[in-house]
């Protein structure tokens, strides 16, 4: 899309955010910057037309996911699933104790009254416990990332396409009002070209790094530790495994499947592309040293081809669970004449065009030129760039916020509810979520083996 052509565009696209005053923005220029409250969509949700739901795996994810979903309008939950008793008793205390509960997640597939699950087990359980739900009827909310394995992806796109369930994968951020009004900026051309994207999430803490509580009545009696094992090694029983699994590479994904996930889905969702064709990883395991066999701090480089969507620009993904500065998270879109800098739910806008004149002066070889020839030069300078062309462009900045106690996975519920009911298009389905996911476990692909890897975006396969 031309410049001229964003512009336009920007006029059809509007604005949802409401400007509300000026403010200081920490670390950019010292004058103040406008500031957005961004207006949520009013939801019309009937609690008339009941949609009755399922938890498969009750862990911190799908407690919070469950209690989320249940604020939205006609949807009750009726059963939970998960193969620590724990979980079930709280569940029960939670929820109360009229619901259903089961270590077998196959008992709540065969329940007539369950309209949809929640999946937020493991990671290496999604996949085929998201086909067996489609095939029993079921919509499906699968939390990030959608599968383990790439391939397991396709068979989870097949079963969509076969079965024709909803299945909206678990990465909220794409619903967020923040977002998308961040990606009104970008389709404006308000930050010129895009040439670079830099993200990272630093964290300081044991249970930032996964370090998770393990409850005190963790044991074989209490825990089904065999089928939690499905298909990988078999193993005495270990809780630490149970509890803290993203530490494993056998049962999940590692940074790039937890977080890295995050940010490919929403830079996928500003900027419409499908992926990158080239990735490559490094890092190390530094300070959490606890038996786990993925790193804490990792880097990859994407290389995204121009396409029709986009420019051709590389992004970099940092996470660092040693940081010893105290952790942060950024996403920086950087452009020709400007960078969005997103939040979560919020996001900076700061624009800044290069004159079209080059200037002179400063640390520059004019000030090596003998005066006559500095007379004549300016002369040539002023002759060719106008006063219009020589001013400095002062840089431009904006702060967009939603509003205080705004929850973008509600809204993500929200949509997810309402493609159940009315059949309007989720906006994660499992093709979208495959072309977020693959690129993550793509970048475990380049970390183990140690090689750059070439990426089909279209086809959502290494090469």
């Amino acid at each position: 899309m031309s410049d001229n052509s964003r512009r336009k565009f920007i006029k059809q696209l509007g604005s949802t955010a409401a400007l509300i005053g000026a403010g200081s923005l920490s670390g950019l220029a010292a004058d103040p910057a406008k500031q957005y409250i961004i207006q949520p969509t009013k939801h019309n949700v009937s609690p008339n037309d009941k949609i009755r739901i399922a938890g498969i795996g009750m862990g911190i994810m799908g407690f919070g996911d469950v209690s989320t979903a249940l604020k939205v309008p006609g949807v009750e939950l009726v059963a939970v699933a998960d193969l620590y008793d724990g979980h079930l008793e709280k569940a029960k205390t939670v929820y109360g104790n009229h619901i259903f509960t089961t270590r077998d997640y196959r008992e709540v597939l065969e329940r007539k009254d369950v309209d949809a699950v929640i999946i937020a087990t493991p990671d290496h359980w999604h996949d085929t416990q998201a086909i067996a739900a489609m095939e029993k009827g079921k919509a499906v909310y699968c939390e990030k990332p959608m599968v383990q394995q790439i391939e397991e992806g396709h068979k989870v796109i097949a079963a969509q396409k076969r079965t024709k369930m909803v299945l909206q994968v678990g990465s909220q951020r794409v619903s967020s009002i923040a977002l998308a009004e961040a990606r009104k900026r970008y389709l404006a051309g308000d930050i010129g070209q895009l040439n670079m994207v830099e993200a990272k999430m630093d964290r300081h803490s044991a249970l930032g790094a996964w370090q998770y509580s393990i409850p005190p009545d963790a044991s074989p009696k209490t825990i089904d530790f065999d089928t939690f094992l499905k298909d990988t090694a078999k193993l005495p029983f270990d809780p630490v495994r149970f509890f803290r699994w993203r530490n494993y590479k056998a049962y999940g994904t590692g940074v790039p499947g937890d977080l890295f996930v995050h940010l490919i889905t929403g830079l996928h969702f500003m900027t419409g592309s499908k992926g990158p064709e080239r990735i490559f990883a490094s890092g190390n395991l530094v300070q959490w040293k606890d038996g786990r066999d993925v790193p804490d701090v990792m880097v990859a480089v994407f290389d995204y081809p121009a396409t029709k969507e986009h420019p051709a620009f590389q992004m970099t993904l940092r996470v660092n669970f040693a940081d010893g500065s105290g952790g942060g998270e950024y996403t920086r879109l950087i452009g020709t004449e400007g960078v969005l800098e997103m939040g979560w739910n919020d996001f900076k806008l700061k624009q800044h065009k290069v004159p079209k004149a080059p200037g002179y002066g400063g640390w520059d070889t004019y000030n090596t030129f003998t005066k006559a020839q500095q007379e004549e030069y300016v002369k040539q300078y002023n002759a060719k760039y106008s006063a219009a062309d020589q001013a400095e462009h002062k840089p431009e900045e904006s702060v967009y916020k939603a509003p205080a106690g705004y929850d973008d996975r509600y809204d993500h519920f929200v949509n997810f509810f309402e493609s159940i009911r009315n059949g309007k298009p989720v906006v994660e389905d499992a093709t979208f979520g495959l072309r977020a996911a693959g690129p993550a476990l793509a970048v475990n692909e380049s970390y183990f083996k140690k090689k750059v890897i070439n990426w089909d975006p279209e086809n959502m396969r290494i090469i």
